[in-house]
């Protein structure tokens, strides 16, 4: 694999331990590259399903056992704490409230630290500890943080967190100091924070945000899993929560990637929702100039999407370019709502995930999802990540059953 410009009309061609994650012609984001590659879609299936009956943590893994198409390590360098394998669910309160008879949840808040971070986190981290690097760093709305923190600490590399003070689940805070993370808070939001970072960059640190290539490369195998579990019969449709939008863009990455591998033989469209007080790329489309639109001082309940200028915004177009796919704002109310549903049906997921579900059922209300369509919805973090939004929610339910 190497690096490349991930603006095609660029197509810069960089090594793969090229230092920085911007293009140097153009200034695009770089992504990792492994054109040429022409496997045999049978062996290759059979070689991944025979893997998940092996004893081998790589095998084991939901991300490594995918491995052909992720940058090469040895045994030794990987750093993995069992991620992916994360379930496909359907429920019967949450299809009826979409109006669909076909709709699941692939739970990524199942994986080790609650989110789908761990996907990208075990490829990064690996990567830093290949690179000999001492310390990580990454601005976070909580999740990367933790995630990091736990993954960095299973290599024995320092963690750095720069985190928005005051904006987070004390939860996610929790996490990362448990994990032995230096936590640095900053008076803002999290591009103000992501900022600081930067500024504050010693030669001795790897940033892993979601404009590191490698963590896409992690979180692409998402993809990879769920075809798997559908047979290799894609979905017509893949709705995920829209925040800095480094997990919509991996999702284009995988799903171009399986295309030109004939590993399947049609496309989903992708779909991203983002909270309406934080929808730069809802904006951005709007606009049609071109240009991000950024959204200054972004408010919403889902804060694991509450970022107001997505570095990864022409990745995740070029993403719903292939696909055909389409982007939608949501209310805080109605996350919440579908919130509680995706609860009530035992299932359960933090804020951001439930943009997916209040993105579903707008797009069933208005025709563009069809009563019949294969659906697959993305939970990316666990429900026990923001509990205060639960008991805040549920407060006056709380206080009937106390006086009673």
């Amino acid at each position: 694999m190497q690096l490349q410009c991930s603006n095609q009309r660029c197509g810069e061609s960089l090594p793969r331990d090229f230092a920085a994650f911007d293009c140097p012609k153009c200034g695009d984001l770089l992504e990792l590259s492994c054109n040429g590659f022409r496997p045999d879609p049978l062996q290759l299936r059979a070689l991944w399903r025979d893997r998940r009956l092996s004893n081998d943590p790589a095998d084991r893994s939901g991300v490594w056992r995918f491995r052909e198409f992720l940058p090469d390590y040895s045994v030794e360098q990987i750093v993995s704490l069992g991620e992916g394998n994360t379930p496909l669910i359907a429920g019967n309160k949450t299809a009826a409230f979409a109006g669909l008879s076909n709709l699941r949840f692939k739970h990524l808040g199942w994986n080790p630290t609650g989110s789908f971070k761990d996907l990208g986190m075990t490829v990064a981290v690996t990567e830093a500890h290949a690179r000999g690097a001492k310390v990580v760093a990454c601005a976070s709305t909580g999740n990367t943080a933790a995630s990091m923190a736990a993954y960095a600490a299973r290599a024995g590399i320092a963690a750095r967190v720069y985190l928005p003070k005051g904006r987070l689940s004390a939860a996610k805070v929790a996490q990362s100091l448990d994990y032995g993370a230096e936590i640095v808070e900053v008076e803002g939001n999290f591009d103000q924070a992501l900022a600081m970072m930067t500024e504050q960059k010693s030669s001795s640190e790897y940033f892993l945000n979601s404009i590191n290539p490698f963590r896409v490369e992690g979180q692409k195998t998402t993809i990879f899993e769920l075809m798997e579990q559908l047979d290799w019969n894609p979905p017509d449709f893949i709705v995920v929560p829209g925040g800095n939008l480094g997990n919509s863009s991996a999702f284009g990455k995988a799903l171009r990637e399986l295309s030109a591998a004939g590993l399947i033989d049609r496309v989903p469209r992708l779909v991203i929702v983002q909270a309406r007080g934080a929808n730069a790329l809802v904006k951005t489309l709007a606009a049609g100039s071109g240009e991000l639109e950024t959204v200054v001082d972004p408010k919403t309940c889902a804060s694991a999407i509450s970022i107001g200028a997505p570095r990864s915004w022409r990745k995740a177009l070029t993403a719903l370019n292939f696909t055909k796919g389409n982007v939608l704002d949501v209310s805080d109310e109605e996350i919440l709502e579908a919130k509680s549903v995706i609860g009530l049906d035992g299932i359960g997921c933090e804020p951001a995930s439930a943009t997916t579900l209040a993105g579903i059922r707008r797009l069933r209300r208005t025709g563009e999802i069809g009563e019949r369509d294969r659906v697959v919805a993305v939970l990316t973090g666990h429900v026990l990540k923001d509990p205060d939004i639960i008991l805040k929610t549920h407060s006056e339910r709380l206080a009937a059953e106390v006086s009673a």
